[in-house]
């Protein structure tokens, strides 16, 4: 994923975080609150460490032999 798109993407998901965290405070929701703490800065890491899948048109006929 080109920097351009998953900077925007890890800003986007890091805000959403916070606010969830600040919403399930203010309901009251202490374990929810604490899963969006550690799901929030998971999937951010995660985006950043996990390489994506890329498929290349030889993969796809390497996979027919070898079936």
């Amino acid at each position: 994923m080109p920097f351009r798109v998953k900077f925007p993407l890890t800003l986007t998901v890091a805000l959403v975080a916070v606010a969830g965290w600040f919403y399930m405070g203010h309901l009251g929701q202490t374990g929810p609150q604490w899963a969006v703490a550690f799901l929030g800065p998971f999937t951010v890491i995660s985006l950043w460490i996990f390489p994506e899948v890329v498929r290349h048109p030889s993969d796809a006929k390497a996979g027919k032999k070898a079936s």
